[in-house]
């Protein structure tokens, strides 16, 4: 603790001692005699003696005697940090090092915690006890001062190594110090207990030019630490405790946040230490279970989220449970596929950047569309979008009014989705539905994926390729159901379209529904030999178009 031993400790209170602050050395020195305690200097007091933490000295009482106010604390036996760091005989490893400043944290999070400054730390008021706990001590002296009214003595540059730089350009800022600049204070500590040794010792300067510099930069004056004397994480945490800009600094709370992991798992090699951290550890002990718990109880709903997001939800619980999922056969689904007309050309228009975002925001787009359905979400390969109704869920033949609902909605988004880097460029897909007998299962073990598989899946794919831009493309199986459920779907006859692998048969357009209000975009004339898988280069704007007259021509 600073100051000077006032008494010796009796048998009757060995763990107590009173010690002379800097508060009574000052009134000494500038009016000889010490007369009266005001009564906001008890109400102070008693504010910094409800102060109860296991990393801050406790003060115990005010002594009032012989023209003297000293206060009465619990006393440390090892002393102060400062005396620790300067024993030579006393071997500190970086585990004992971080166990102290752990608690250096902890006590000044508390401390800030109660709206309360320190205003004057530094490692002479860091006292350690027996055990080797390290407690805050020296708190509440600025208010106390302030109180009674003290007159101060300007501090000497020696002093002033703790302080932070804007605290040094304003002498009232000074005296009351601030949150931010305890985080300074911290820091040059930190700079102590590594290299132990004296703040900026290594700069070989005198305290006063030390100051100096600090106090006027360029260039900014800071201690200089080896990274071989702590791990890199501590060194950074020190770096950005005395940033120049005081709002860069993180508080104790943030401090605590990312120094409790540097060292996890890792035991000091001092035998006080460790029983003191065992003693922690027991009485903490409910505290970090629930911690512990609850950490692993959000982990565990991670988990479950990302597997349901991969895996249908009753699939997903059977691989939880270690239940074998079996493929199951369905008697009739409904298949959805879509993809973007002249994805290859946008593409070759596009940084890869700027592909990646435009899928992104139109997939998001699309998952918004159809969480308000009963359908599962298959995959996306690239530019293509798969969704199926009718499993893993059987739901009658809603499948079909289900796929075509949401396919309406999925249609009318797109009439107004821009791409980000080429606004004006429209984007069209191209949509095809098919229902039929499907089979479904999980196959795979490293990254399981469930599949379907058989010719509806095939079908619908075709009904997609051989569709037009801003259409919805039907076979006559999914129109038959649709007219069976006499909901007022709007459909118009395409006539005889020749399928890869399936002939020639009748399909159909979905071109709306009764009741359905939404807008829906204006697709392009039917007329022969129109391409519907491209961009026109009038479309096009003049920058993108010379880069994909370059990638063409690479070619």
């Amino acid at each position: 603790m600073s100051g000077k031993s006032l008494t010796t400790a009796t048998p009757e209170t060995s763990n107590v001692a009173i010690y002379e602050g800097d508060w009574v050395w000052l009134k000494k020195i500038m009016s000889g005699s010490f007369t009266e305690i005001k009564p906001s200097t008890k109400s102070v007091f008693s504010r910094i003696r409800e102060m109860r933490h296991e990393n801050v000295n406790s003060f115990l009482g005010l002594f009032h005697d012989c023209g003297i106010l000293a206060i009465v604390a619990e006393h440390c036996s090892r002393g102060s940090l400062e005396d620790l760091i300067a024993k030579e005989d006393m071997k500190l490893d970086w585990m004992f090092k971080s166990s102290l400043l752990l608690d250096l944290i902890k006590g000044m999070k508390f401390l800030h915690l109660r709206n309360l400054v320190h205003g004057r730390l530094k490692s002479r008021n860091c006292v350690v006890d027996g055990r080797f706990v390290l407690k805050v001590t020296d708190y509440g002296y600025n208010e106390l001062l302030e109180v009674q009214k003290v007159t101060r003595m300007e501090p000497n540059s020696k002093d002033q190594l703790w302080t932070a730089p804007e605290l040094l350009r304003d002498s009232h800022l000074e005296r009351k110090g601030t949150f931010r600049g305890d985080v300074y204070s911290f820091s040059i500590i930190m700079q102590e207990l590594i290299v132990r040794a004296p703040p900026f010792s290594m700069l070989e300067l005198p305290p006063n030019d030390i100051i100096k510099k600090v106090q006027k930069p360029p260039p900014l004056c800071r201690p200089s630490v080896s990274v071989e004397l702590a791990p890199l994480e501590c060194i950074q945490i020190m770096k950005q405790c005395w940033s120049e800009q005081p709002e860069r600094r993180p508080n104790f709370n943030q401090i605590f946040d990312q120094f409790k992991n540097i060292n996890k798992g890792k035991k000091t090699n001092v035998i006080d230490s460790m029983l003191r951290m065992l003693e922690q550890y027991s009485s903490n002990l409910e505290d970090m279970i629930n911690e512990r718990t609850e950490e692993l109880e959000i982990e565990k709903q991670k988990t479950d989220q990302l597997l349901t997001q991969m895996l249908p939800h009753s699939v997903a619980q059977a691989l939880k449970t270690g239940v074998p999922v079996e493929p199951e056969h369905f008697e009739q689904v409904t298949i959805y596929f879509s993809d973007i007309v002249g994805f290859t050309t946008i593409s070759a228009m596009s940084d890869p950047i700027e592909v990646v975002d435009l899928l992104n925001d139109l997939y998001t787009l699309f998952d918004a569309i159809i969480g308000s359905h009963d359908v599962y979400k298959v995959e996306t390969i690239g530019d293509a979008y798969m969704v199926a109704s009718g499993l893993p869920n059987r739901n009658g033949t809603r499948h079909a009014a289900e796929i075509s609902n949401m396919s309406l909605d999925i249609l009318s988004s797109i009439g107004t989705f821009k791409m980000r880097h080429m606004p004006d460029v429209p984007v069209r897909i191209r949509i095809g539905l098919h229902s039929g007998p499907c089979v479904a299962g999980v196959v795979g073990l490293t990254m399981p994926r469930y599949c379907l598989f058989g010719d509806t899946v095939n079908t619908a794919s075709r009904m997609e390729s051989t569709g037009l831009p801003y259409r919805i493309h039907l076979n006559e199986s999914t129109v038959s159901i649709l007219k069976s459920l006499n909901m007022g779907y709007k459909i118009d006859l395409r006539g005889k379209t020749e399928l890869k692998g399936k002939g020639i048969e009748d399909t159909f357009w979905l071109v709306g529904r009764e009741g359905f209000i939404k807008p829906l975009p204006t697709p392009p004339d039917l007329l022969p030999g129109a391409s519907n898988h491209g961009i026109s280069l009038e479309e096009v704007p003049p920058d993108r178009r010379q880069k994909l007259m370059k990638a063409r021509n690479m070619k």
